[in-house]
């Protein structure tokens, strides 16, 4: 756990890292719980480096071979 928090930050992870917690200070300033809660939900996701589809669910498998040999 503690390595997927310290390690694998690049520029777009920083990026949703802001935008959640820009999230949570709008929440703040304007009282707005649903806002604070949503905010922290966006920003423990690149905290903890999962999206979407969790992890590593996204790619797509490598091409098959024809089936014959080389």
């Amino acid at each position: 756990m503690k390595y997927r928090i310290l390690q694998g930050w690049h520029l777009m992870r920083f990026l949703r890292l802001a935008a959640g917690l820009a999230i949570v200070a709008q929440g703040i300033y304007t009282h707005d719980w649903i806002f604070i809660i949503l905010g922290g939900l966006f920003s423990l996701l690149p905290l903890f480096n999962v999206g979407c589809c969790g992890t590593a669910g996204c790619r797509s498998c490598p091409p098959r071979s024809s089936g014959r040999p080389s």
